[in-house]
């Protein structure tokens, strides 16, 4: 195919592990490293680079890559594969001019030689070394080592020397013009040699101080050399040891040794014996003849000064500012000469190339490369010109395609993700905000302005996340104000057919399927469709859904209300793309283009149906147009943002195309891709600029108006399917049936593996894309791994050729489970008696008539006497198989594969197998064992006969078959025995056997490797999910997570797994997390009433010493209350209190004291200054009559447990608000009885301290004391009425229950009383006169509770004038409670509460009458108020306008503001409740006393006038 040229390229990674695979041309023009199986090609500048083009002809990895080093052909250069090739290119033309495929093993290095312009060396993994001159097309082939090469080079100095590297260290150099003989073998090295170079100049001076004698340590940063002799040549080595060696070619020994450096930016230290992965390649400065740059650990660049005197020779480059150098190692070094700038560039392993100038040390620029399939672009909306690409390579990019300075401004982000980018999209309004799917079934959202670790959705997909979109929130997310839900929410959609919605303010939380409000709103009660595609309308109003059926589903927000579908496609929706909405022509915004697996794009204009809004849901089977063209199906759409219904397509022909809609015309195509398409971008900068990415690992920026083709190119195939058609096994023509016992067929085992057509997949993986068929993404293997290692079987030339072994990672993860597993009791393995003919075919031929075995011996005469005349045998060809027993070997080769053949087809594998192994053929049948899933113990011991890599080959073969049968621990065992730890460890992880994966990877791995650290948290979060907490908690600590393991232990919740919770963080030095651990302890078993279990709990913190306070007081306080029978105890236990020594007839505030100064140790002013500091940042909510007993009276021991300490720091004050919150939260929750005892209990005594302590002048102080003697007095006010020692105690008490039983009685006695007394004083226009009336009338009225028998007095006897004296001091402080300040501030909150349910009354009344109306069509009925009743005519008459009760709200609100703040904002008891109270209060013992109090709450009552007060004082109480 013919390619357009792209402005910009991100091309494919540098290739890994390779001697020397970049290079850079002699004239400084070019720079060239190898991609996959291609050569990129860039224009080096000092500026930054650019794409020039890309060498395409391999069919398999390119492993080594050199240009010409000669002036005048400076623009060849050459290139060595692992499909055996070295080829020969033209830079010009980028075209192939000569190739050899001279090698029969995998080729591992190549180099043009500098001093013969048409010599190319290659080396391959046996050791055969190959020179080509491509001039005279003449080839020499030399085998100086039998071992594995890794690199060589030719020598700059002598055209005949060339240097090689082998695998185990050695490095040798030949003389080719003498049949390749070893001139030197240098030993010294101790593992793989990665890269040699020679020295640029003639003799060793340039690099040897003179010096009779130089000592070679071994040791970092020394260095050891010996005296420079006459002129020769030096070389130098990089070796995995960790060394670069210098060696002189005239004496065949080393002459400096330079040990890489442990560098402290690498965050930690390394035992220098251990070594680590490491790849140390060099290159030798040519206008520096004494520095020599190499790699070292972690992707560092090291200058080695070869004269510098001392230990330290080395010196880091991009040492001037952060992030210059390589995060992981380099692979290769190479120098280009650029405007009187030499160069130096390199190639690493995070996939970046980096210019370095020599002179400074400073990195010039950063060529970013991508490492797998582009499955995704996207540009943000806000951020105009910022391209996210989505890689299959574990990372995405960000690429600020808009920058002057870089072309390639790429930032990468790779935390979180571990797995193939397969979606992304930004937030449309938040800068910086990227979402991201993957393969795995991960969404999660990135901050790109940020280092932080991505936010993961606790909600997996089950399969590849398709697609992902930003719109407004649909129930239940939409609930609730636009401060309490994201204005928007993040949708996925992935290969299992679901789509998310997520929170993106609450990642943690659950997502939520929306096929359940699909179902909800529409009333479905059919099985959905599969979901594969979504896509919001601009504006966030309408999205369509792409299904696996090909249909196209449109919904109006939020509720997602079924507009229409569209039924066009007829295969898997991959692609939906709205126009934008700011054309010129608005109704272009309806247009909705979408493409499928069939190579047509439909678009539809749903304008009449968004705006018409049909009650059904409507079926639309006509496109508004059609865009033919494309030959495979559509991976992606955008439309331009510059122009009206121009769209963008990419396709699996490998084209991407530019149509105008409206004319249906094709207007541009680009062909610049070498695969299939997969993703593509209009840019919104750009007009005519688009940006396109595919399975070659590279992303285009192409310019529509450069492009000289107009249409795809017709009848295009996809390059995939090809391949596998060639590579396809032929089936066989006969087939039998299986019997139940036996395993699969050859052919359905050989499908499975080559990933054939007949392999079966759900229409969802099939459908969309994939990368397993070219794209390898964990090389880093390759480091211990043969490039051998996943052929199958090269040396086999009669076996298949095309089957291609999965990778045993994939296999772990995709295996299907074997559901028909062979019994030992099936027919395959009866025992027959007598042993089956190994060839039963010739052995029946033998049996025949005698006429045709004498026609058989004819043929044997003829053959063999066309043999002795040399005559052709080709017409022998067609005898029958079973002669070649008596002719030659081809004869009985094919005689043998028929026989083979029968064993297969009548089910006896070993029977082939011993046919094989007597042909000397045993990897044929381990290929064919493999294929049928029927390899054995016996097979496996047997399969060294075939030598190491069969071996090999055959255990990994083994153990996908053991995976395939279920027996995983086996096949891990297996994979041990080719040192495949990882392997091993991955494979029962997987499968959930994590005691065996540790066990392994413990015995096996060192300490520190991440890979136990992962096993361990694996394997404790599906404990914790399954609610095994403790040994999930003995994983985390295994992990060395002691955080993760206290808080999983403390899930359960109950008391033992707190207590070990808090101990395992205490001991873990986490005392925060242990207390906090401690005090849920000590609260739960405050719940069981276990006082003193929970001061065990406590005592283990001293900053817990108030809460063990606060727990004492609580112990106190419940004992006393538990002693009079106040507590509710509904509990079954019994609770567990402390023998604390207390002192006996003292008070309570004594013994609270006692027992913490006794059992405390709390004596001093600073103890208790500690404690309160403590105390006082612990805040509980506030109490409601919902609270739980148990949490009441625990709140109002901490208040008063406060007020204590404040009592004990003279903070006097402060006491009292506590005190004032304790009392107040029992009056809050409704426990008048619990009030009554805490006052009680604690007051008056407290109250007379506290009021000679506090400060009289101070007014808040005072009103806030002013409503804690209110509060108690008006729990006395109760006991005073109700006390049963009081004068009248028998009357009372025996019309007590009347009165408790029915409030009615109470109620209407009081209005009576009330009213009478109101209604007589208005009616006199003399206040004084109607008080004496009032006054007259309450003394001769009789008593609502009359005294039943009417019995005159006894005279009181000295006790009961103690009691009448008590009762007197009670009676007077409860004229603390007709303060008239409080009740003209309550009286007008009561006011404005009124105003405020009138308002609201008219307004709900009105509504309901417009109801009304509108329901009956002006038809009168009853209306009814809120409550359910209908209205009265007196209510009718009091309703007033609007305006008047604005008005009196105004003068309400005005009023209540001349009073202070202090007075308004403090609690204090009901006023006219307590005046009602005192009104009945028995007045036959303090006549005088109980007058005067009883007027002053008339009076109150008579000013702030109202016959509901009685009512609502008497609900509230009866209640």
């Amino acid at each position: 195919m013919e390619r357009s040229p792209a402005e910009r390229v991100l091309p494919a990674s540098p290739n890994w592990y390779c001697g020397r695979c970049s290079d850079a041309s002699q004239d400084g023009r070019l720079f060239g490293f190898a991609a996959r199986h291609t050569v990129c090609l860039l224009e080096a500048r000092p500026a930054g680079p650019a794409f020039y083009g890309e060498l395409v002809g391999h069919t398999e990895r390119v492993s080594g890559f050199s240009f010409c080093p000669c002036p005048d052909q400076n623009y060849l250069c050459a290139s060595s594969s692992d499909d055996g090739a070295v080829k020969i290119w033209d830079t010009h033309s980028l075209a192939v001019l000569i190739e050899h495929s001279l090698h029969q093993n995998t080729i591992s290095t190549l180099h043009w030689s500098p001093k013969v312009k048409d010599l190319i060396v290659s080396g391959d993994e046996k050791g055969i070394v190959i020179c080509y001159w491509h001039n005279r097309n003449d080839s020499q082939t030399f085998f100086p080592e039998p071992r594995t090469i890794f690199c060589l080079t030719c020598s700059p100095h002598h055209e005949n020397l060339v240097a090689i590297g082998y695998k185990d260290g050695i490095v040798v150099v030949i003389d080719i013009s003498r049949k390749g003989d070893v001139v030197h073998r240098l030993r010294g090295h101790d593992d793989e040699i990665h890269s040699l170079v020679w020295c640029p100049v003639v003799g060793e001076e340039a690099i040897c101080s003179q010096h009779e004698e130089f000592q070679e340590e071994i040791t970092a940063g020394r260095v050891s050399e010996e005296a420079a002799g006459t002129k020769g040549y030096c070389l130098a080595s990089g070796s995995k040891d960790q060394t670069i060696r210098v060696w002189s070619c005239t004496r065949g020994r080393v002459i400096m040794t330079l040990k890489l450096p442990f560098l402290k930016r690498r965050g930690r230290g390394v035992e220098p014996a251990v070594k680590e992965r490491i790849w140390l390649t060099l290159h030798w400065s040519k206008s520096h003849p004494a520095r020599i740059f190499s790699s070292c650990f972690g992707g560092e660049l090291l200058q080695w000064d070869l004269t510098q005197p001392g230990k330290r020779k080395w010196e880091l480059l991009g040492t001037s500012s952060e992030g210059q150098n390589h995060c992981r190692i380099v692979f290769n070094l190479c120098s280009l000469q650029v405007e009187d700038r030499e160069l130096l560039l390199s190639t690493s392993m995070d996939r970046d190339v980096k210019c370095w100038d020599q002179l400074t040390l400073n990195c010039c620029w950063t060529m970013p490369s991508l490492g797998g399939f582009v499955y995704s672009l996207a540009f943000s909306a806000v951020d105009a010109g910022c391209l996210a690409v989505g890689v299959g390579d574990g990372m995405l990019r960000v690429w600020n395609t808009q920058s002057i300075n870089n072309y390639y401004d790429v930032k990468t982000f790779w935390q979180g993700i571990k797995s193939k980018v397969t979606a992304l999209s930004w937030h449309p309004t938040k800068e910086g905000c990227l979402a991201f799917g993957t393969d795995d079934g991960k969404v999660g959202i990135y901050d790109t302005y940020s280092d932080k670790p991505p936010q993961i959705s606790s909600t997996y997909h089950k399969k590849t996340v398709y697609t992902l979109a930003w719109g407004p929130p649909v129930p239940p997310l939409s609930f609730g104000g636009d401060g309490d839900r994201p204005s928007m929410t993040l949708y996925s959609c992935a290969g299992e057919g679901i789509v998310f919605q997520h929170n993106p303010w609450k990642l943690s939380g659950e997502a939520h399927d929306i096929n359940k409000l699909i179902r909800e709103t529409n009333s479905v009660k059919h099985k959905l469709p599969a979901h594969t595609e979504i896509s919001w309308k601009p504006g966030g109003s309408i999205l369509a859904i792409g299904n696996e059926d090909g249909s196209i589903e449109i919904f109006r927000a939020p509720n997602l209300k079924l507009l229409c579908t569209i039924q066009q496609h007829h295969k898997l929706i991959n692609a939906i793309r709205w126009h934008h909405d700011h054309g010129t022509q608005p109704e272009m915004s309806y247009m909705i283009a979408s493409g499928s697996n069939n190579a047509v794009i439909y678009v539809h204009n749903i304008k009449s149906v968004i705006e018409n809004s049909p009650e059904r849901p409507m079926t639309i089977t006509e496109p508004f147009r059609t865009l033919s063209g494309h030959t495979a199906k559509i991976t992606s759409l955008s439309w331009s943002p510059h122009h009206d219904g121009r769209l963008v397509s990419v396709c699996y022909d490998g084209t991407a195309q530019v149509w105008d809609v409206l004319k249906e015309e094709p207007l541009h195509n680009y062909r610049g891709h070498r695969g299939r398409l997969l993703c593509v971008q209009w840019s919104p900068v750009e007009t005519d600029a688009i940006y396109t990415g595919a399975d070659d690992f590279c992303v285009h920026k192409w310019v529509t108006s450069k492009q000289e083709h107009s249409r795809p190119p017709p009848g295009k195939k996809s390059i995939d399917l090809e391949k596998k058609k060639s590579t396809q096994l032929k089936p066989k023509a006969k087939k039998k049936k299986k019997p139940p016992g036996k395993q699969p067929s050859t052919q359905e085992v050989g499908d499975w593996l080559n990933g054939g057509e007949d392999m079966k997949e759900s229409p969802l993986q099939e459908n969309r894309m994939s990368d397993q068929e070219g794209e390898k993404e964990d090389q880093e293997t390759a480091e211990k791994i043969s490039l051998e290692a996943h052929k199958v079987l090269p040396s086999c030339p009669q076996t298949v050729s095309g089957v291609d072994v999965p990778k045993l990672s994939s296999i772990i993860k995709t295996l299907p489970v074997r559901k028909d597993p062979i019994k030992p009791g099936s027919d395959a393995f009866v025992k027959r008696k007598k042993p089956r003919s190994i060839l039963p075919l010739s052995t029946n031929m033998d049996h025949r008539s005698k006429e045709e075995l004498h026609q058989d011996c004819f043929r044997v005469a003829t053959f063999l006497h066309a043999k002795d005349m040399k005559e052709d045998l080709a017409s022998f060809s067609k005898e029958p198989v079973h002669l070649g027993l008596f002719t030659d070997r081809p004869s009985l080769y094919k005689m043998m594969e028929a026989e083979g053949k029968s064993h297969l087809e009548n089910g006896h594998p070993e029977l082939f197998q011993q046919l094989m192994l007597w042909k000397g053929d045993l990897k044929s049948a381990l290929q064919s064992a493999a294929e049928r899933g029927e390899i054995t113990d016996q097979l496996v011991a047997i399969s060294p006969i075939a030598g190491y890599h069969a071996w090999m080959w055959t255990v990994e073969a083994f153990a996908r078959q053991l995976c395939f049968q279920e027996q995983y621990v086996k096949a891990a065992s297996h994979l041990l025995s080719l040192h495949k730890v990882y392997e091993a460890v991955e494979l029962l992880k997987s499968h959930n056997f994590f005691r065996e994966a540790i066990v392994i990877a413990k015995a096996r791995l060192r300490p520190e490797d991440p890979m136990l650290e992962e096993l361990y948290t694996s394997w404790a979060a599906v404990l914790e999910k399954d609610g095994h907490y403790s040994l999930a908690a003995k994983c985390y600590l295994g992990a060395s997570s002691p955080y993760d393991a206290a808080k999983v232990l403390a899930k359960k919740g109950d008391t033992a797994s707190l207590k070990a919770a808090a101990e395992v963080a205490l001991r873990a030095g986490d005392r925060d997390l242990s207390v906090t651990f401690s005090f849920r302890c000590a609260q739960e078993f405050l719940s069981s009433r276990n006082w003193v279990g929970a001061q065990e709990v406590l005592q283990q913190h001293e900053s817990l010493l108030g809460h063990r306070l606060v727990f004492c007081f609580n112990e106190l306080l419940h004992k006393h209350l538990n002693e009079r029978n106040l507590v509710e105890s509904r509990s079954p236990s019994i609770p567990c209190y402390h023998s604390w020594p207390v002192k006996q007839g003292g008070c309570f505030t004594e013994i609270v004291i006692g027992v913490w100064q006794s059992i405390f140790g709390v004596n001093t002013f600073e103890q208790s200054q500690k404690i309160l500091e403590q105390l006082r940042t612990v805040e509980y909510p506030p109490t409601t009559p919902n609270t739980h007993p148990r949490q009441l009276l625990f709140h109002i021991s901490h208040d008063l447990t406060l007020a204590f300490l404040n009592l004990q720091t003279s903070s006097w004050e402060e006491a009292v608000k506590a005190f004032l919150r304790a009392v107040t939260r029992s009056y809050d929750a409704g426990n008048f009885n619990l009030m009554q005892d805490i006052c009680n209990l604690l007051f008056p005594t407290v109250c007379d301290h506290l009021r000679e302590k506090l400060d009289h002048t101070d007014s808040q102080s005072m009103v806030t004391f002013q409503s804690l003697e209110a509060f108690v007095a008006y729990g006395q006010l109760y006991d005073l009425w109700w006390d049963p020692r009081g004068p009248s105690a028998l009357e009372k008490s025996e019309l007590q229950p009347e009165a408790c039983s029915s409030g009615k009685s109470f109620l209407d006695q009081s209005n009576a009383k009330l009213n009478s007394s109101l209604e007589e004083a208005a009616a006199e226009t003399d206040i004084r006169k109607a008080s004496e009336k009032t006054e007259a009338k309450i003394s001769v009225e009789p008593d609502p509770f009359p005294k039943s028998n009417g019995a005159p007095e006894e005279t009181a006897s000295p006790a009961k004038s103690a009691l009448s004296m008590e009762r007197e001091v009670k009676l007077e402080a409860c004229r603390v409670l007709l303060s008239a300040e409080h009740a003209a501030v309550q009286s007008l909150q009561r006011d404005i509460s009124r105003v405020q349910q009138t308002l609201t009354d008219m307004i709900c009344q009105h509504q309901k009458n417009n109801f009304h109306q509108s329901a009956t069509n002006g038809q009168n009925e009853e209306i009814e108020t809120p409550s359910g009743q209908a209205w009265s005519q007196d209510q009718v008459n009091e309703q007033i306008s609007l305006p008047d009760l604005t008005k009196q709200l105004t003068e309400a609100n005005k009023k209540l503001a001349e009073f202070p703040e202090n007075i308004k904002a403090s609690r204090f008891p009901d006023v006219l409740e307590c005046c009602l109270v005192l009104l009945h209060i028995d007045s036959q013992d303090h006549e005088s006393v109980i007058s005067e109090i009883q007027q002053q709450s008339l009076d109150l009552l008579k000013k702030y006038r109202g016959t509901h007060i009685c009512k609502d004082a008497c609900e509230k109480f009866f209640s």
